[in-house]
């Protein structure tokens, strides 16, 4: 059985809507232009769907070295896809505190102004150099704002599966990006990314180092950032519990930079 790389998505700014790729460079932080960008509230802590699962439907394209948001009735506003170097603030991103810059004014009110309350926009620079916990990372490896790790690895079969478990308890199919992974992989059985050890993917390598515990994200439907639950936790909790949570996907760290593409063969070493 031949796996490959179906699909590839980056997620520009933690919590915000992500962006389908062809193909994507692979960095030490993870697939370049993924999530650097992050927003904050007046404490400088970090805010995602869980706050305002409206941010699901902040539609976030690049274009010419652009960032563009766009949203329902809200004309676009724009800014450098590299901020040059504003002022510096330290942000809170679950236990982690890092340095960031501030972006634009601009940018700081449309985004207050759609999520109603008083928030900012945050850039990473490649000077800021976030740690990966040290129970899973080796020396030296570092991560952007997602949660915790470079990458996330989901099967397409994986999702069918618990499609078919959730249909069976008179749910409604979901669609993949309630998972929010970068990389969707096709042609494995259900849950391989369980027993990974290495993945090679086109030039690039990857270190399988924790399965992804969810969170009551997956319940918000992406495209209209409404909350639906209780699906899909409801079904997962019935077959992948365990002490750290219900999981689902692999978190992956890179060991071998390049670029991936889409159609790219997978190989899975356990």
């Amino acid at each position: 059985m031949t796996i490959s790389l179906s699909a590839i998505h980056i997620y520009p700014v933690k919590a915000l809507s992500g962006i389908s790729l062809a193909q994507a460079v692979v960095t030490s932080r993870g697939l370049q232009n993924d999530r650097r960008f992050m927003v904050i509230d007046a404490d400088h802590q970090f805010l995602t769907q869980r706050e305002y699962p409206k941010m699901a439907t902040v539609w976030v394209e690049i274009e010419n070295g652009e960032v563009i948001f766009s949203a329902p009735d809200m004309d676009s506003v724009s800014f450098a896809a590299t901020p040059r170097e504003l002022p510096t603030r330290t942000v809170q991103v679950w236990s982690s505190h890092v340095r960031a810059h501030t972006v634009t004014p601009e940018a700081d009110q449309w985004l207050s102004d759609y999520l109603g309350a008083d928030v900012r926009l945050v850039y990473m620079p490649d000077s800021a150099e976030r740690q990966i916990s040290p129970a899973y990372a080796r020396i030296g490896e570092i991560v952007s704002f997602a949660d915790g790790y470079p990458l996330l690895i989901v099967s397409e079969a994986s999702l069918a599966d618990l499609n078919m478990r959730i249909v069976a308890n008179g749910g409604q199919a979901l669609l993949m990006n309630r998972f929010r992974p970068n990389l969707v992989i096709t042609g494995c059985a259900a849950f391989a990314e369980d027993r990974l050890g290495e993945v090679v993917i086109g030039e690039a390598v990857f270190r399988a180092v924790k399965p992804c515990a969810r969170c009551q994200v997956t319940t918000t439907d992406q495209a209209d950032g409404v909350v639906r639950g209780p699906e899909p936790l409801q079904t997962l909790a019935t077959f992948r519990d365990s002490p750290n949570g219900v999981l689902f996907g692999m978190n992956l760290i890179p060991v071998k930079l390049g670029s991936v593409k889409v159609g790219d063969r997978v190989t899975l070493v356990a």
